[in-house]
């Protein structure tokens, strides 16, 4: 696991404190995830007992179990996953817990709740909210799974992005430049020749195009291949595999700029510009970053000094190496010395954030994330009602939402669930299409008999219906495992979470995110 994630991120799972509300098999499959790779400690909390319906959807629960309390039986057989975990229950109820003890949830640092009736779930929304804690609410039922997640402000250093490489081709920082001009093609022989790295070829001739051209670099498509039809007339063999690389990166040069639009606006973001003493260290450092991009960083990030592999002898290769190498632990100290100036303002400890944490920061400055979560009441006070119109016209998934939605209004009207024992499917799926009509209105979206009147629609009202409010064993697994990688994502700070509503349809095998 630690190729995951690393140490500070496995240490991030071993300080977690997760609380399961309802021990359904979809919340014990999302614990197994969680338990398996080394979560701090879980809690189990359920008032209910065993029963045969519990046994026949949730792997964790045995013949043996029936009439015992789900709680101690689910976290018994989780405990045995894994000894270093902390695995406990309680035998009480997630709805009396939330009405009458909100301090219950104040231990745990993420809460999942399964299959809470609607009301519950917007007030424990508001606790966690209060406590900036974070909320994952899940709804799994027949081959149909939604999951939701509410977090405090999320920044994201380590996005884990895949062949992202600075090397400054198309802005080249001085000490590079200096570098090349130490080498001399036309006086090495074959073997050197084909041992220089692709960096130092590809910027030479771009200083011959420029010649050639009073100072401009290639712009556009046109020019870049004739860039490439002029590397390859240096070539001295026709498989000369550095010149090759040459070519191949070419494309590099259109990037003149290592600030992208989304990380601009993260470093003008107001809890940069606005710091105070309680502020993150996140911002402080985002300070210090964007100071040092107006400043000594010249419109460009600090250097991240990681070189790809490339056809290079090892001598050539160590050089390049340590020219990136000391940019980089040059920009670091700059951005250092600006954080330990901006700590100094704010009548903060000079080691209030460690080296490594700015390090860190600097080596991904270029794909640093921020999510800012919607609350669960803010989903239902002020709805997106334009996204939701156009998700309804475009994406089909969006239609379960509706429908779990809609479930929450017939259960609250008639006491039961959609094709739940004690009515009749065929009424329920007339019923059900009446208070997903209602939930559009809810909602803002006027057409809403229109937009449910679809063959689509209706068979996904029916199937929903058909499910019977149960789960079932291969979905709850599924989205267990969905939802256990987005919780290690919380908790690790480590890649990109989704923001902030997954549905995956089990008959057509697809899955939408949606910001609600």
């Amino acid at each position: 696991m630690y190729r995951l994630w690393a140490a500070t991120g496995q240490t991030a799972l071993e300080n977690a404190k997760i609380c399961l509300l309802n021990a359904t098999s979809t919340g014990c499959e999302i614990l197994k995830n969680l338990v398996l790779p080394g979560i701090g400690s879980v809690t189990v909390v359920d008032h209910t007992t065993v029963n045969d319906t519990d046994i026949r959807a949730n792997f964790f629960l045995e013949p043996s179990n029936i009439n015992h309390s789900k709680a101690e039986s689910a976290a018994a057989l989780l405990k045995e996953l894994n000894e270093d975990a902390s695995v406990s229950f309680e035998n009480k109820c997630a709805s009396d817990l939330i009405r009458t003890q909100p301090e219950f949830f104040d231990q745990f640092s993420m809460v999942i709740a399964t299959n809470l009736v609607e009301q519950d779930v917007l007030a424990l929304g508001d606790i966690c909210d209060k406590t900036k804690k974070t909320l994952v609410t899940v709804h799994c039922k027949g081959l149909f799974g939604l999951f939701r997640i509410q977090a405090p402000e999320h920044a994201v250093v380590e996005t884990h992005p895949e062949n992202v490489i600075d090397l400054r081709l198309g802005c080249p920082f001085k000490e590079l430049l200096a570098y090349v001009d130490t080498i001399d093609l036309d006086s090495l022989d074959q073997t050197d020749h084909g041992h220089v790295p692709f960096v130092v070829v590809l910027l030479k001739y771009v200083n011959v195009w420029k010649e050639q051209h009073n100072g401009q670099t290639p712009q556009t498509y046109g020019e870049r291949n004739e860039l490439k039809n002029l590397i390859k007339s240096g070539m001295r063999k026709s498989d000369e595999e550095n010149f090759e690389e040459a070519v191949a990166n070419v494309w590099r040069l259109s990037s003149t700029s290592t600030v992208d639009s989304s990380v601009r606006e993260i470093l003008e973001d107001p809890a940069a510009q606005n710091l105070e003493s309680n502020s993150d260290s996140f911002w402080i450092i985002t300070r210090a970053i964007k100071d040092f991009v107006d400043n000594e960083g010249e419109g460009q990030l600090p250097l991240s000094g990681k070189l790809p592999d490339m056809k290079s002898d090892t001598e050539n290769y160590i050089d390049l190496q340590n020219v990136f190498r000391q940019k980089a632990m040059a920009d670091l100290a700059a951005v250092k010395e600006r954080v330990e100036r901006l700590l100094e303002q704010l009548k903060m400890p000079i080691d209030s954030i460690p080296d490594g944490v700015i390090e860190g920061y600097c080596k991904n400055a270029a794909t640093i994330k921020v999510i800012r979560y919607r609350t669960l009441r803010d989903e239902y006070v002020t709805p997106s009602t334009d996204n939701l119109v156009s998700w309804l016209r475009a994406d089909e998934n969006i239609i379960f939402y509706i429908l779990f939605r809609a479930a929450e209004k017939f259960a609250a009207k008639h006491n039961r669930y959609p094709g739940a024992a004690g009515g009749s499917k065929e009424e329920d799926i007339d019923l059900l299409t009446e208070q997903a009509v209602e939930v559009l209105k809810d909602l803002g979206v006027s057409e809403g008999s229109h937009l449910l009147g679809s063959e689509f629609v209706q068979r996904c009202i029916k199937n929903y219906v058909q499910s019977a409010d149960r789960e079932m064993a291969n979905m709850a697994a599924l989205m267990g495992g969905l939802i256990a990688q987005e919780a290690i994502k919380l908790i690790t700070r480590q890649y990109v979470p989704i923001n902030n509503t997954c549905i995956f349809n089990g008959i057509a095998s697809t899955s939408n995110i949606y910001a609600l």
